[in-house]
């Protein structure tokens, strides 16, 4: 069957009054102030630049391929029988003067928002998509990262400085991995499969976890909306590993330095775990008592439906993540990102997120040996919650628009029967759950049934309501 898709005609208009809808209800800020705009324009031709000069280091970038507020570059090689991880992050503070409209709007802001029809930056494009993006050919400042890792892939050696960095190459994920694959990728993109793996291994050892779960994705496709499941490939979780130990590396600089702002997720409590077992037993997986769950989701395989239930049930064990502030030296209960399994923070995307630009200013100082920026620490404590509420509006918005894309896809299919996946059955009433439909890639509740549903298994499902104005997609037992 062929994908359905929506134009932007049609179909779609229901789709985009709801999608309006949801931006109010959630008080997503609408175009930027003039004051900011001006402010914006002012700092894109004025950025404090820094003295030391790293252009001659050939970065890339991997991203998307449409997308334009480039975060991060980086460099690899090896050295003395390991490696060298170069790591550019935008300096947002070398555009954004603090308690300026710049920064008074990007607290308001907090996150980069997504929807299907329009993107809200935290930034004005003319800082996130130009003057402070890592886009190739372009000389521009950067927070840089060199972090040593020894031949296991383990770090050694951290340090973080202002330089100018000039990316060489804009690579998308498909791209990357089809030219590691195929073996014409160029040393330094090469690296990134050795590196990456290694780091994978560093992850596995320590009890760290990361969830290789198909995600359902709004994609724009012939002038319309349509939904696709997309699995992680290789490259994305190679890529995420830089991410991760530059985001480590981060958290332990603040922690020796005494203040800072740390990523943090307490441990999953005793009950979950149990649930989570009687899920592996129900769908026939093997989980000795000695085994770490951590370990389990590495044995499995996405694309097999028994192992894609339990994948998704292991999400519940992520919940519960915050920021955490630390000063004077008293450090935070929980110190430990239970998913990462060691200290962690966010730093590598600031074009994106509000919390990046202060967390790289304090590894800065915590470098230099120098006292941490006034404007950063009048503004610590109030992070967590800012963060937590940019968060949840981003969640949100996340949520909601796949839930509309899927009341607009199937509004006219009530009553059609589909073959789907159970991925997931309510403890309390075992007729309830997720169903997981391939074609079109919707994710729904079914109820109406008797019967217990069999978790992991395939069922028949008639679609019983579609309405975009709600958002609301359910099924029942056909």
């Amino acid at each position: 069957m062929p994908r359905r898709h929506l134009s932007m005609t049609g179909a779609a208009a229901p789709l985009r009054t709801a999608l309006r809808a949801l931006r109010t209800t959630l008080d997503v800020p609408e175009d930027f102030p003039p004051d900011v705009l001006a402010d914006a324009e002012r700092a894109a031709a004025t950025p404090r630049l820094p003295v030391r000069d790293a252009t001659d280091l050939p970065f890339f970038t991997i991203d998307p391929p449409t997308s334009m507020d480039l975060d991060q570059a980086m460099h690899l090689a090896r050295r003395d029988g390991g490696y060298r991880v170069h790591y550019a992050i935008a300096d947002v503070a070398a555009y954004v003067t603090p308690g300026g409209p710049l920064d008074t709007e990007a607290h308001r802001r907090v996150n980069t928002l997504y929807f299907p029809d329009e993107r809200v930056p935290l930034h004005p494009p003319v800082l996130s998509e130009d003057a402070a993006s890592l886009l190739p050919g372009r000389v521009r400042p950067a927070v840089l990262w060199t972090i040593d890792l020894d031949a296991e892939g383990a770090a050694t050696a951290t340090h973080v400085e202002r330089a100018l960095v000039r990316s060489r190459a804009k690579l998308d994920y498909d791209g990357v991995q089809r030219r590691i694959d195929d073996g014409t990728a160029e040393p330094p993109l090469a690296l990134l499969a050795d590196i990456g793996r290694l780091r994978e291994e560093q992850e596995a050892a320590r009890g760290g976890i990361s969830l290789n779960v198909p995600e359902q994705e709004v994609v724009q496709r012939d002038g319309g909306y349509g939904l696709e499941y997309r699995a992680p490939l290789p490259a994305d979780g190679w890529n995420a590993q830089i991410s991760l130990l530059t985001g480590i590396a981060a958290a332990h600089l603040m922690l020796a330095y005494g203040t800072g702002i740390l990523r943090t997720l307490p441990t999953a409590p005793d009950g979950a775990v149990a649930r989570l077992r009687r899920t592996a037993g129900a769908l026939g997986i093997d989980w000795p008592h000695h085994v770490p769950y951590a370990r389990v989701v590495r044995s499995l395989d996405p694309r097999e439906p028994r192992h894609a239930a339990f994948l998704q049930e292991c999400t519940t064990l992520l919940r519960g993540a915050g920021y955490t502030v630390f000063t004077g030296g008293r450090l935070p209960d929980p110190v430990v990102h239970a998913a990462v399994a060691d200290a962690y923070t966010h730093c590598t995307a600031p074009l994106r997120r509000l919390a990046d630009r202060y967390a790289s200013e304090l590894c800065l100082a915590a470098v230099a040996g120098a006292d941490a920026p006034g404007w950063v620490l009048a503004a610590l404590d109030a992070l967590p919650k800012e963060m937590a509420e940019g968060n949840r509006r981003a969640n949100t918005a996340e949520r909601e628009c796949v839930d509309l894309v899927e009341a607009a896809l199937l509004k006219d299919r009530v009553g059609e029967v589909f073959e789907a996946t159970v991925v997931d059955v309510e403890e309390d009433a075992p007729a309830v759950g997720t169903v997981h439909l391939g074609d079109p890639a919707v994710v729904a509740r079914v109820r109406g049934g008797t019967a217990p549903l069999p978790l992991g298994g395939r069922l028949r499902v008639r679609l019983t309501r579609a309405d975009p104005g709600t958002a609301k997609v359910e099924f029942a037992p056909a």
